[in-house]
């Protein structure tokens, strides 16, 4: 048996992009905050360029996933956000709601990031999964601490040396007991303690000015997550 329940997530952002800009972001530009999402089999139900956007998914049983993003200009050449996500989980429904609500305050940080820091630069995106044995209560610790950030607060400037990746030099720019974000001259690092969320701790890396490598990028942090959690 599976417990399909309906769920709705609502948050509000002020962004420092016009409603064009996030537009942009939030249809194209994916990969540089979030994930790519160009592939998705996605429906846009309401499109109106550019302050009200609708995709939905659709599948077996009533199963959905929507996103609304309703945009409004603000003065100062900023947006006003109205996001809603809502849809069915299928299983473990506390576990799933209370990891996607927390996700979603990291990504629109994220998003705000980009366009402050980023708009509009070529992006390479890299995905990159911790073992197994992430899944442990303080999974998310060892890691902070494995970068020599724990403790560090979100506006911190800092400097530090990743075994293999070489040496980072910016700002914490987000940092609770579930996310970390890493923000350098020409990086975002975004880390997932999804340990807390029963999978195992996650990373991305967007890197901008169009010299990254994917495949280098994703075998030094990986290198990094094994030996993190040998």
């Amino acid at each position: 048996m599976t417990d399909n329940r309906k769920f709705e997530i609502v948050a509000d952002a002020e962004l420092p992009g016009t409603p064009e800009r996030v537009w942009q972001a939030v249809t194209k530009d994916t990969a540089a905050w979030m994930f790519p999402t160009d592939q998705w089999p996605d429906v846009k139900t309401v499109e109106e360029y550019p302050t009200h956007l609708v995709s939905r998914m659709e599948g077996p049983n009533g199963w959905f996933n929507q996103l609304e993003h309703v945009l409004e200009p603000v003065e100062g050449g900023r947006a006003k956000l109205h996001y809603v996500h809502s849809g069915i989980f299928a299983d473990n429904w506390d576990e799933q709601y209370d990891g996607a609500s927390k996700h979603t305050e990291f990504y629109l940080h994220t998003l705000g990031q980009y366009l402050q820091y980023f708009d509009g630069q070529p992006v390479v995106f890299t995905d990159i999964q911790a073992p197994a044995s992430s899944q442990t209560p303080d999974g998310f610790v060892q890691l902070k601490k494995a970068l020599g950030v724990d403790g560090l607060a979100a506006g911190t400037p800092f400097e530090v040396d990743v075994d293999g990746v070489g040496r980072l030099s910016g700002e914490v720019d987000f940092s609770n007991e579930n996310f970390l974000g890493l923000r350098t001259s020409d990086t975002m690092y975004r880390f997932f303690g999804r340990n807390a969320f029963g999978a195992p701790v996650g990373m991305t890396v967007h890197e901008f000015g169009g010299s990254g490598d994917s495949d280098l990028t994703a075998k030094a942090w990986g290198a990094f997550l094994e030996n993190v959690y040998t």
